[in-house]
């Protein structure tokens, strides 16, 4: 049973993943340790943890689940350290954004009848910026919480029933869950998310080197302008591990989206503009709301 739950990484998903559990009826204990100490103490002071911890493997050893909400290099790191001294009795869990080389790590490390247990999950939430002052018990709700579990066939049967129980906690922080394979979801975040986010930098840094700071911009530009620019807040540090991990499907997404604003160019003046933005009204228009 799932009673002691270290979040390694205090951020905004971590915070956000206390507070929502907190909410949903978890009475167990949840120890927090981050590598900035502030983040830990905004995540203890708004309720997201019941106790700050000083090293991350104690904090680890001590629980029977342990997520790592960190950037993916560090996630990488922290599984290297935690696997030596883990038992079969223990499941990992983490938040990262890209799985198939988390996916890859932990099938050497973890998911066998010796070792802890290792679930690779990534939910679709968060916002432009990141840090436990920010977090929500309600972030995670009417999302999709994904998990890429290539190795749960292996793992102890403790591990395996804390990996059962830790998808039903997903459900009842609102999340949906869904399964797929580690490099499909690479390939699908690729353009529903690390695409928009780029296309926001680059428009946003495009439109700061052509129009400076011409104080009627913000004026001119309005809702369109706030909307299409709003990822453009996210920090670099946030995004560079999902770069360097997800470099090949990122890459095949942009090249397509430059051959369609080619398009786009070349035919400002022919009927293929008009179906273009049909294209995009049914797109739009088949998403759900919710």
């Amino acid at each position: 049973m799932l009673r002691r739950i270290s979040i390694l990484g205090t951020g905004l998903l971590g915070a956000s993943a206390g507070l929502a559990l907190r909410a949903a009826g978890f009475t167990g204990s949840i120890t927090g340790w981050n590598r900035g100490s502030a983040g830990g103490s905004t995540a203890l002071n708004a309720g997201a943890i019941d106790a700050l911890a000083a090293d991350p493997v104690a904090a680890a050893q001590e629980a029977d689940l342990i997520l790592l909400a960190m950037p993916i290099y560090a996630t990488l790191e922290m599984m290297d350290r935690l696997a030596p001294v883990l038992t079969p009795a223990q499941l990992v869990t983490d938040v990262g954004s890209t799985k198939a080389e988390i996916c890859a790590h932990a099938e050497k490390l973890y998911n066998s009848p010796i070792t802890a247990g290792f679930l690779p999950g990534h939910p679709m939430a968060g916002k432009e910026r990141g840090g436990a002052e920010l977090g929500e018990a309600t972030l995670f709700q009417n999302t999709i919480w994904i998990f890429t579990d290539s190795g749960g066939e292996s793992r102890s049967s403790t591990s395996a029933a804390l990996a059962t129980e830790w998808r039903q906690w997903v459900a009842r922080i609102g999340a949906r869950t869904m399964d797929l394979a580690p490099e499909r979801h690479d390939e699908l975040v690729a353009w529903v998310s690390h695409l928009p986010q780029f296309l926001s930098t680059a428009l946003s840094a495009l439109i700061l080197e052509e129009m400076g700071n011409a104080p009627e911009l913000k004026w001119v530009g309005g809702r369109a302008l706030r909307e299409t620019t709003r990822l453009g807040a996210s920090p670099y540090s946030m995004w560079r591990d999902i770069a360097l991990t997800n470099s090949e499907p990122i890459t095949r997404a942009l090249h397509a989206l430059e051959l369609r604003l080619q398009h786009l160019r070349e035919n400002l003046k022919t009927p293929e503009l008009r179906d273009e933005f049909e294209r995009a009204n049914k797109f739009r228009k088949d998403l759900p709301t919710s």
